[in-house]
């Protein structure tokens, strides 16, 4: 497809927009989606999209995508590092392996009762392992990221310099941002960036960028509705019914699917709108296979192939859909307003 059109008599460019929702340990889905895409690309897939946006766990992907990073380096981030991350190596079929593995989880549920499940520090090692030193300003691609500043009570979005408003994110680290983006209320201490800003998981406000990239691209980039193309990928959709007049405790943990459920349909639904999909054409491409509720969680590294194997499939059954509307050739060269200094040798 030439991602050049003419359109009332003026000639547009197409612009490809990928979103990838939080979902922590479940990211490894959209990461094996992606990766299997890029198979037959010959060059790492953000190469392929104008603007990405990511929280969570989706945040950290679109980080690496835009540094140059490959999807198939991200997903061997999850299936290597994930158990590591998530307190859950060395557990084995040995009785050794089971007995320390059960205490692990024993001692992180007693930390979720009075404090944060998981230990941040770990997190920060082990991206840094992927992201090392990377300024956001080395990004190849527009960037996206949501936080939560949790003092103001307010979003906070780290952003590339594609725009002259944007003058300070373009220095920070990418894995300020990573951090920042992933730090789930619960499972990992709220971040206090390099500036001493607590922030907290995006995904409290935005799980969902869809909507918040396409509001980037109509209004900070001034591009039009009609020529965007929106690659959504999700963590699974759960399947659930909730009872007809539940107290908290008829809910559960339902009641976290039904707030990030909310957010999600709608921010599609902002998103449709804004681009005139589907009535004045297909614009948003959406790929979050259904699963049954509770069967994958957050944190439960043991399902990683499964997850793995959800996304490759999905990319085989897409690919062919695909293609022709992201995939013939790779997008402009980003030129970000504000350069990153060169350091003297």
């Amino acid at each position: 497809m030439d991602v050049r059109m003419s359109n009332g008599g003026n000639n547009r460019q197409i612009r490809r927009i990928l979103s990838i929702d939080g979902g922590g340990i479940k990211g490894t889905m959209p990461a094996a989606f992606l990766a299997g895409l890029e198979e037959d690309l010959g060059q790492p897939i953000g190469r392929y999209f104008d603007l990405i946006a990511g929280t969570s766990t989706g945040g950290i992907i679109a980080l690496g995508l835009g540094l140059g990073r490959t999807a198939k380096e991200l997903l061997e981030l999850y299936e290597r590092r994930g158990p590591v991350i998530f307190g859950q190596d060395n557990a084995d079929d040995e009785p050794l392996g089971r007995i320390r593995q059960a205490w692990r989880t024993l001692t992180a549920t007693g930390r979720h009762v009075v404090g944060p499940k998981h230990d941040a520090a770990i997190l920060a090692r082990e991206l840094k392992a992927v992201l090392n030193n990377d300024l956001i300003g080395q990004s190849q691609t527009r960037l996206v990221i949501p936080a939560w500043d949790a003092d103001l009570r307010s979003p906070y979005i780290y952003k590339t310099a594609h725009h002259t408003r944007l003058q300070t994110d373009y220095r920070k680290t990418a894995l300020d941002a990573a951090l920042a983006t992933a730090a789930a209320p619960t499972y990992f201490k709220r971040h206090r960036t390099a500036d001493d800003i607590g922030l907290t998981d995006g995904g409290t406000w935005a799980n969902n960028p869809t909507a918040i990239a396409v509001v980037e691209a109509i209004t900070l980039l001034g591009w039009h509705p009609s020529d965007l193309r929106i690659l959504s990928l999700g963590c699974l959709d759960e399947v659930y019914m909730l009872p007809e007049s539940p107290g908290f405790a008829g809910l559960g943990l339902k009641v976290l699917n039904l707030y990030a459920d909310g957010q999600s349909h709608g921010a599609l639904g902002m998103a449709k709108l804004l681009t005139g999909h589907p009535y004045d054409g297909d614009r948003i491409y959406r790929i979050s296979p259904s699963v049954p509720s509770g069967f994958f969680t957050l944190d439960d590294t043991t399902k990683i192939g499964r997850l793995k194997g959800l996304g490759m499939s999905e990319a085989r059954k897409a690919k062919p859909h695909l293609t022709p509307i992201f995939f013939t050739q790779p997008a402009d060269t980003f030129v970000p307003v504000y350069q990153l200094k060169e350091k003297a040798a």
